[in-house]
């Protein structure tokens, strides 16, 4: 028989994966509570939470159910929590996006005042849960999306959400030029240290199905008129050099996985912080599939996580977000 042993002064790479202790002291990359942000829905309807059934796990909240979950985020250290509403009443241009008591505004408040600066409290910053059609912005008499009149509205909101509390604002509609709109709003109505989260690359994906739901969206259609082609690339880049020149503080790749290419590629190439956000589709894959049994959970939650920031996600929106800061300040 062949003797196919290695020469004395080989090169060992499993010297380095030996031990758990010798792993973790070399581990290139490594999740902490602060990186990540718990997407959260407040109801205005509702008189108790609401479990998703495409999502479980994840509630709809009453305001004061979403107040105990954000202090729990906050106690678990949890670096930022991203509010989205769901009000009792939409119309065609989303009026309750803007108004002073609509329930984004007031949940935003609300949870400014349970939490203080033990996290940092965001908002999302566009008009689907609002519209009546469910578009993220104003329609033309022709049905489409009115670009530049959702700029206006987009103003409005901002300066909404940064007077009920908000500290970040999550630019998600794809407009063209909201991130200088938005910026400019902010800016004359003397709100200059709110921080702008552009979502530079948001692709129209089939994974936002669960979302749907979690929000009652009232599309009918489709969004590829303004998010982004999955099958596109260097068009994210484009809209990074855009989302920059106009003040983007920070920006977005949107989904997580299915994008990874994109997130390494524009982390590569941003000078201010990159974001990452797993979505509905993608935490629903690894429940369902852990509930029949396919996958071990609660690793592949961790090594999702981790290929998030390996691809160069500085933080990561995911609905797993307090659960994962708890596990991880237990491993400590």
């Amino acid at each position: 028989m062949s003797d196919y042993s290695l020469a004395p002064g080989s090169i060992r790479p499993r010297r380095l994966r030996s031990s758990p202790a010798i792993r973790r002291l070399v581990s290139e990359h490594r999740l902490h509570a602060a990186d990540l942000v718990l997407p959260m829905f407040v109801k205005e309807t509702l008189t108790e939470p609401s479990e998703l059934q495409g999502m479980p796990g994840v509630f709809q909240h009453t305001l004061d159910s979403l107040v105990t979950a954000a202090r729990e985020a906050a106690d678990a250290g949890v670096g930022g929590l991203m509010l989205f509403g769901i009000p009792a009443v939409r119309d065609e241009i989303g009026s309750q996006a803007w108004a002073p008591d609509g329930i984004l505004n007031r949940a935003i408040t609300a949870v400014s005042e349970a939490v203080g600066d033990r996290t940092v409290v965001m908002a999302d910053l566009c008009l689907d849960e609002f519209t009546s059609h469910g578009h993220c912005g104003v329609l033309a008499a022709d049905g489409s999306v009115d670009n530049d009149a959702t700029l206006n509205r987009y103003a409005e909101m901002a300066v909404a959400q940064a007077r009920a509390g908000a500290a970040v604002l999550g630019l998600s509609g794809m407009m063209d030029g909201q991130v200088a709109a938005v910026r400019h709003a902010l800016d004359t109505a003397g709100f200059t240290d709110v921080i702008v989260l552009g979502y530079t690359a948001k692709y129209s994906s089939a994974f936002y199905g669960p979302f749907r739901e979690a929000v009652e969206s009232q599309l009918q259609g489709d969004r590829r008129t303004y998010q982004q082609d999955p099958a596109n690339g260097r068009e994210a880049m484009r809209e990074l050099e855009l989302d920059l020149a106009e003040g983007a503080d920070i920006v977005m790749v949107k989904p997580g996985l299915p994008y990874l290419d994109v997130l390494a590629e524009v982390a590569q190439a941003s000078p201010v912080p990159v974001w990452s956000y797993q979505i509905s589709g993608e935490y629903a894959m690894v429940e369902f599939a852990a509930r029949a049994g396919a996958i071990d959970r609660m690793p592949a939650i961790l090594e999702t996580l981790v290929a998030l920031k390996r691809a160069g996600a500085d933080a990561i929106l995911t609905y797993w977000a307090t659960e994962v800061a708890s596990v991880l300040e237990r491993r400590r």
